[in-house]
């Protein structure tokens, strides 16, 4: 039973019994569920907006250890693109120098990519920039490692090139001298035997008895043997590639003929006495391009560093020459 309410009235000095209309209890309803709407609105909003539901803080446990993933692989990249940058050094300072060729310009190395940009989808994501990054750092050492691929693919033939460039470039002695007693004259002015003048001597002579082997200095191709230069008489020219040729003159037989293939080492005729020469012995040259080089500096593969001393030493000694 609702209880009745009465309000004091001062003007009768009574109590006057309170009549509640339907619309005022109406109006209180409504009143208090409304407040009670925009309280619940309001507390709600809050609570969506400060507080997490439980898949909200699996989401966000989720791309917290994303981005401590994307950190770690940058950093990986940055290891890897250090572990290049060496290998690149490598390249272009040793291998290269040692192959004599160019390095590859940094431009290219460091070379980035035009156009379109490549990253715009990947940049409406959270923490983008991240992504952007490891995306840019793959892409760069991907190419990177294409262009230090196709180096050492260069490098590898320069290689196979440099192994038959070793073998060609001449590296011994002519005739068997290992106590360096055959060396007679040397490589500059001298004077002639025969002539009595001083005049530039283009090689070296050994002095051997007739017979004496003569061998090739290095692997090559005979360009002639014949006698058609009287003054050289019986002679070898080997062309041995890179520039150089060969010439090995007075001999008292050969064992080659034009076209034919040599390696170091191989028999190509017999020391003599024939053309313009004052006793038996091998007149020996080297040519680069054209260029007469003293042959002293191509014994590399015959002599220690002492006995190089020691046949330098000869070698510059002004001794009549024997051709």
């Amino acid at each position: 039973m609702s209880k009745v309410k009465y309000r004091y009235n001062s003007h009768t000095l009574s109590y006057d019994k309170i009549e509640v209309k339907f619309t005022d209890y109406l109006k209180k309803v409504l009143w208090f569920l409304s407040t009670s709407l925009v309280s619940g609105v309001i507390i709600y909003g809050l609570v969506y907006t400060y507080v997490d539901s439980p898949k909200e803080k699996q989401l966000k446990q989720q791309n917290a250890l994303l981005e401590s993933q994307y950190e770690l692989l940058n950093k990986k990249l940055d290891n890897i693109t250090a572990v290049l940058e060496d290998v690149q050094h490598r390249d272009d300072n040793i291998y290269r120098v040692i192959f004599e060729a160019e390095p590859i310009p940094n431009e290219i190395r460091q070379a980035g990519f035009g156009g379109v940009n490549r990253y715009e989808e990947l940049e409406s994501y959270n923490n983008s920039e991240i992504i952007v990054d490891a995306a840019k750092k793959i892409d760069k050492l991907a190419k990177q490692i294409y262009i230090q691929s196709k180096s050492f693919d260069e490098v590898f033939q320069m290689a196979k090139k440099k192994e038959d460039m070793l073998a060609s470039i001449p590296a011994i002695q002519p005739v068997h001298n290992k106590d360096l007693t055959r060396m007679a004259s040397g490589f500059g002015m001298r004077m002639h035997p025969i002539l009595k003048y001083n005049r530039f001597h283009a090689g070296m002579d050994f002095t051997a008895p007739v017979g004496t082997p003569i061998y090739a200095t290095g692997k090559g191709t005979v360009i002639q043997a014949d006698a058609k230069e009287s003054g050289y008489g019986l002679h070898v020219k080997i062309n041995h590639g890179y520039g150089y040729t060969t010439v090995y003159a007075h001999m008292s037989k050969t064992k080659v003929k034009p076209g034919d293939k040599v390696k170091r080492g191989d028999i190509i005729g017999y020391v003599g006495n024939s053309g313009l020469s004052s006793g038996p012995h091998c007149h020996y040259e080297v040519i680069k391009n054209e260029q007469h080089l003293n042959p002293v500096n191509f014994y590399f593969n015959d002599l220690t560093p002492e006995e190089y001393d020691k046949m330098l030493e000869l070698s510059n000694a002004p001794l009549q020459s024997l051709d």
